[in-house]
């Protein structure tokens, strides 16, 4: 398939051309339309190539909820659409009936991460396809063309039928590979190691038998860029303006200063009160010699983890724990602690690392056992 170009708008200053991303041009870009799943990995990578083509001001964030709570966390493998109509059916079943709260569940998560505030996002619109294709097309002859980004495994219904439903208005992208059908999207960014696999190494380790379930199966299209890791939003202007923000807060704090970010369990990683108690007694050893530190917590977080860092660390000198109400310190933190200690259990966690290679820092890596096996990085 063939790649449609597109031109981003010049800095003010530089040579009359704009710069262009593919061979040959159409209008400006001047919007921009994220679809999110809630997941802060997800959607930071989604506003870091948002910023990185100067969007970030120009920006509308749709996000696809799922039900969560009761029985809900064991219907996440079902497809978003199949699985909100499940829960409806039970809802409708259930309702005024003792078995009401194991099956419902509850839409807001208690700890939100992602960090739109510095993008100037005053709301966040439940995602729909059929309003999003008529956002675009209703503003089109004044706005131009609208990129649409979005990443995760939820997203890929929506975004397929955005760019089906209006091909003429908008050029999407998704982030993470699709798995299949990838001349759904106008350019698919993936990491590299998705295509380990297929790499003689890879072939010579990944037994044949199971091959053919590892995506992708095929070298990638035209359409597909390959990036060393995860996107983000941590270059070096956000952090010199997260380092203003943030002084008046974070510079005054002993130092040595160490954030800690605390995770919650995925299907590699069992995240639960054992692992818990195991940072509880780093931290305690921590404590002895460093200045401050600061924790924040995950959606994903378990409200068994979070009680249990709230009960040893709350009244704590040393210690402030974020609980989601204020704005997200995160990039403040990259840009003022001196260590971090990150539990290694999701892509948020390789997106912190690469974070905090442009943030100059230094990391070690220690494992400790999840499940199978996890880690902890500081």
């Amino acid at each position: 398939m063939s790649i449609r170009p597109l031109l981003l708008p010049e800095p003010p200053g530089e040579v009359d051309r704009a710069p262009e991303i593919f061979a040959g041009g159409v209008a400006a870009v001047r919007r921009a339309v994220v679809i999110g799943n809630g997941c802060a990995g997800a959607e930071n990578q989604c506003l870091g190539l948002v910023r990185a083509l100067g969007l970030a001001d120009r920006l509308t964030l749709y996000r696809i909820i799922r039900p969560t709570g009761g029985i809900n966390k064991w219907l996440h493998f079902l497809p978003i659409s199949l699985h909100k109509m499940v829960d409806q059916v039970l809802r409708h079943i259930l309702s005024n009936t003792t078995f009401t709260t194991l099956f419902q569940g509850k839409l807001s998560a208690p700890y939100p991460v992602s960090n739109v505030q510095s993008l100037g996002l005053s709301s966040i619109l439940e995602a729909d396809s059929k309003r999003i294709v008529t956002m675009v097309r209703d503003t089109f002859e004044k706005e131009g063309l609208a990129i649409v980004v979005a990443c995760g495994r939820d997203t890929i219904p929506y975004a397929s039928s955005v760019r089906c439903l209006a091909p003429d208005n908008v050029f999407v992208i998704q982030i993470q590979h699709p798995r299949y059908r990838l001349d759904r999207f106008d350019l698919v960014v993936t990491p590299r190691h998705d295509y380990y696999a297929l790499t003689a190494k890879g072939q010579q380790e990944v037994p044949w038998l199971f091959r053919r379930w590892i995506t992708p199966r095929e070298p990638p299209g035209p359409n597909v860029v390959l990036t060393s890791g995860a996107l983000h939003q941590a270059d070096s202007a956000a952090l010199r303006i997260a380092a203003t923000n943030w002084h008046d807060e974070l510079a005054p704090l002993p130092k040595p200063l160490v954030v800690v970010n605390i995770g919650g369990p995925t299907r590699n990683c069992n995240y639960g009160v054992d692992l818990a108690k195991q940072l509880v007694s780093s931290l305690h050893n921590v404590s002895e010699t460093c200045g401050s530190v600061r924790i924040s917590f995950s959606r994903r977080t378990p409200q068994k983890v979070s009680d249990l860092i709230l009960r040893e660390f709350s009244t704590h000198p040393k210690f402030y724990i974020w609980g989601g109400e204020e704005p997200n310190p995160h990039l403040g933190h990259l840009a003022w602690a001196d260590a971090f200690i990150i539990t290694a259990d999701s892509i948020r966690s390789r997106s912190m690392l690469l974070e905090l290679s442009i943030a100059g820092g230094n990391s070690q890596i220690s494992t400790t056992l999840c499940r199978n096996e996890g880690l902890f990085v500081l």
